[in-house]
């Protein structure tokens, strides 16, 4: 038989998950088979415990078990730690370990795939929920000048930052409340990750955060959209901004991430990123 690995959520019918790991197992001569499972609220742990015992090799958690999913770990990735949440379960020496790779998948495809530099820049990071959580330390690691947090209720950006408390020595951190935004100059790159969007809402932004050279990422994506073209994009290209994207190119780098964790062998992403978009 086939490694047999799974995404688990509810819902999870949407999921492309099974497809991306099968191009990353074609790719790279791996054999395994990948399947989605809609698990119900009440068995969660159950059905995570019956899929390692049954010789099961991995397991990606998306909503919304991930924090479930980390109060289960044995054995926690510094990254998983601090965002509280693990979307990557695998099983080593009898005991669980979990892992973050959502921050990692967004700075390889802001780096990598986007071409744009965080390194000494000015960083807007808009929310502070468990997405920005799994975020932040990758963000921190590439050295930015400073990082700005906001969210529309600002004792959640102000709690964020005191979690960064011995995480981060050299980048400066502060949260700002949402509607004196407009006290603050220029970033260099601005990142939302809320799901206002995908609800149909817009959120307060002034004008004057965004200019040409600024370059804004929305974690959230339209599968069925050629470009990027959420609301806060959007906003953003209304402000000049002439770079943008969207978290397609985040959700392939965090898939192969978990391939790597579970495989050894760190995948392409660019044909695939080409032949899905």
């Amino acid at each position: 038989m086939s490694d047999q690995y799974a995404v688990f959520g509810n819902p999870i019918e949407h999921s492309v998950s099974p497809m991306i790991h099968r191009s990353f197992a074609q790719q790279t001569n791996q054999h395994l088979t990948y399947s989605k499972q809609k698990i119900e609220q009440d068995v969660f742990e159950d059905r995570v415990s019956d899929f390692f015992s049954s010789g099961g090799c991995g397991l990606n958690i998306t909503v919304p078990f991930k924090e479930r999913a980390f109060e289960m770990c044995d054995v926690l990735s510094p990254r998983a730690r601090y965002a509280g949440a693990v979307n990557t379960l695998l099983m080593k020496d009898g005991q669980l370990m979990g892992d973050n790779t959502d921050g990692i998948g967004l700075v390889r495809d802001i780096q990598d795939s986007c071409g744009w530099t965080l390194r000494n820049k000015r960083l807007l990071i808009i929310g502070a929920g468990g997405a920005a959580r799994g975020a932040l330390l990758p963000l921190l690691e590439t050295q930015p000048q400073g990082v700005t947090l906001t969210n529309r209720t600002y004792a959640r950006a102000e709690l964020l930052q005191k979690r960064l408390d011995g995480h981060v020595d050299d980048v400066t951190v502060h949260a700002v409340p949402m509607e004196v935004l407009g006290n603050e100059s220029i970033f260099d790159v601005i990142i939302n990750t809320t799901s206002a969007g995908l609800l149909g809402e817009t959120l307060a932004l002034p004008a004057v955060l965004c200019g040409p050279n600024t370059c804004c990422y929305d974690m959230s994506y339209d599968m069925s959209a050629n470009e990027p073209s959420t609301l806060f994009l959007q906003w953003a290209r209304k402000c000049g901004a002439d770079q943008v994207a969207d978290g397609f190119g985040m959700l392939l780098e965090q898939a192969a991430e978990s391939f790597s964790l579970w495989r050894g062998v760190l995948p392409s992403t660019t044909e695939l990123r080409q032949s899905m978009r």
